[in-house]
């Protein structure tokens, strides 16, 4: 029996990841603004014992964004709502940190570790969207790297506001009325080049003393940053090959910032289609395939390789890598859908159409079993320590995973039985910070 555990999260994405998802019968097509149907998903997440929710955010939108992105709940808002509903799995909300203020978002995380005691994740981005920035004023869309270095201090400046209070700081003795022993609470008093930041912070100390940190993005200045700050890298890889190099260069950047490289869990997307044979599966998604819109997926394809304009003609041409421009938003997916066409020798259309079914994360058709196999296989080498399920449209493919793959997972000791801890860290093995 395998004594380490394979960590699991599921991404929720409104009626589901795949472009055609929402056309689909078996979708929930409302799903996006309906606290019901997240609530379904989440109880069925827990009844499958996963370890987290992972909710994405973006803070635009254009008139061919993915479906599941033109409108959405806020993410905070969501979990603080999931919190009330379940009782034992993780809670991870993506939260930008070009576009808000560390005491807010501190503040925010410490109330839904709080609310939810002590099952809360940050899931860190820097916007990638240039859209984003013209929702906060006039200034341009900040450089790759000044959105790191931004991110960097905004990470600092939270983490102290999170130790300001000290665990026991809140007595509230009725009897003596002493309230709080104000020795255990301590400005932060942080000057940096992008924040000024008094303290303390007005939350008590955190139940898991900081929310799991996540950072999703694969470039050199988000590995970087990762090996730093975060307790679970998201990361998209298209094979096991790329999974395991990213693996084993990020656990060396994380021994090099040292740190234990077990203290960073890898957790790819992965994009499962269940059914009873793997030719069952494939037609599932061939018929989500069929519901794809055509100018949906090429825009969506522009987006990510720099907001590049297709001729009729060049659709049918292998993507010409020479001719793409440079581009501010996201450096891995580029890299990432760059390499899949040169791969693959796929035209223009065909890698859109690609592209349009989980944006670039893996995408593995088959029977119960042979989805569990991929999964062990990533899991044994070293290309995973987990993963973070996409379904292509929910609740129904959702179902079939926790109903038939879970139970051979477990069956093999790959994964819990049940939930032996309280907190989020308690779920993936990382410990708990002491403040």
């Amino acid at each position: 029996m395998m004594s380490k555990k394979m960590r699991l999260g599921v991404f929720l994405m409104g009626a589901g990841h795949h472009i055609g998802a929402w056309r689909h019968p078996k979708a929930a097509a409302d799903a996006y603004e309906s606290i019901d149907f997240y609530r379904q998903v989440a109880l069925l997440a827990e009844k499958g014992k996963l370890d987290m929710l992972f909710i994405s955010d973006a803070l635009s939108l254009t008139e061919k964004s993915h479906p599941s992105e033109l409108v959405r709940f806020e993410p905070l808002t969501l979990v603080s709502a999931l919190a009330m509903t379940t009782a034992k799995i993780g809670l991870a909300a993506t939260a930008s940190t070009t576009y808000n203020e560390p005491f807010h978002i501190a503040r925010k995380f410490a109330s839904i570790d709080h609310l939810s005691n002590g099952r809360s994740a940050w899931n860190i981005v820097t916007s990638y969207y240039e859209e984003e920035a013209y929702n906060f004023g006039d200034l341009p869309h900040p450089p790759h790297a000044k959105r790191y270095e931004r991110a960097a201090e905004f990470v600092e400046v939270a983490k102290k506001l999170w130790r300001s209070w000290e665990r026991g700081a809140v007595i509230r003795n009725q009897q003596t009325g002493i309230y709080f022993d104000a020795n255990k609470v301590h400005a932060v008093n942080h000057k940096g080049k992008y924040f000024s930041v008094k303290g303390p912070l007005n939350a008590s100390a955190l139940p898991q003393g900081e929310p799991v940190l996540i950072q999703a993005g694969s470039s050199t200045y988000g590995t970087k940053f990762a090996a730093r700050y975060a307790d679970v890298v998201f990361t998209a890889q298209q094979h096991l090959r790329g999974a395991k190099r990213f693996y084993r260069n990020l656990k060396e950047q994380v021994a090099a910032a040292g740190r234990l490289p077990e203290e960073v869990l890898v957790m790819p997307g992965i994009s499962p289609i269940t059914a009873n044979s793997k030719e069952e599966a494939e037609a599932i998604y061939e018929e989500l395939q069929s519901l794809l819109d055509e100018e949906t997926s090429l825009a969506f394809l522009s987006d990510y390789l720099g907001k590049v304009s297709f001729s009729r003609k060049q659709l049918h041409q292998p993507l010409s890598i020479a001719d793409l421009p440079p581009t501010n938003g996201n450096q891995s997916r580029r890299d990432l859908i760059v390499e899949l066409a040169s791969r693959e020798q796929l035209t223009v259309l065909q890698l859109a159409r690609r592209v349009a079914g989980a944006r670039g994360h893996h995408i593995v058709c088959g029977s119960p079993t042979q989805i569990a196999d991929v999964m062990e296989t990533w899991f044994r080498e070293k290309g995973a320590d987990g993963f973070n399920l996409m379904f292509p449209y929910y609740p129904g493919l959702m179902e079939t995973f926790i109903e038939q793959v879970i139970p051979i997972l477990q069956q093999r000791g790959l994964f819990r039985l049940d939930y032996e801890g309280e907190t989020l860290r308690s779920h993936l093995g990382l410990h708990e910070h002491q403040v």
